[in-house]
């Protein structure tokens, strides 16, 4: 199973979402081809509610503890209960470190 398809199971099975998006940003950063380093997670969870976004992202984080002790580096979060959801996420920026910095 891709790191990828592991975050969606297990976002899935614990937080019910009523809208999922897990993109691999990985290519944007300083990381050899085809690695799973780096995500985009926009979910939409009724699990959300009365939550404030460090408490959500804690509840993200607690559900993908082994995949960061296996590889994962950085998830880009976005957070939303069904009421604040408007159809989409902010656009992630380009990465500025590693290889990638501007001369």
């Amino acid at each position: 199973m891709s790191l990828s398809e592991s975050i969606e199971s297990k976002l899935r099975a614990s937080l019910s979402p009523d809208h999922l998006e897990i993109v691999n940003e990985s290519h944007m950063h300083s990381v050899p081809p085809n690695s799973e380093t780096h995500f985009k997670v926009v979910i939409v969870a009724a699990a959300f509610d009365g939550l404030r976004p460090v408490k959500r992202h804690q509840l993200v984080y607690q559900q993908l503890q082994e995949e960061f002790a296996g590889g994962l580096h950085a998830l880009a979060l976005h957070t939303y209960t069904p009421s604040e959801w408007q159809g989409r996420a902010p656009v992630s920026p380009q990465c500025l470190g590693g290889s990638k910095a501007a001369n």
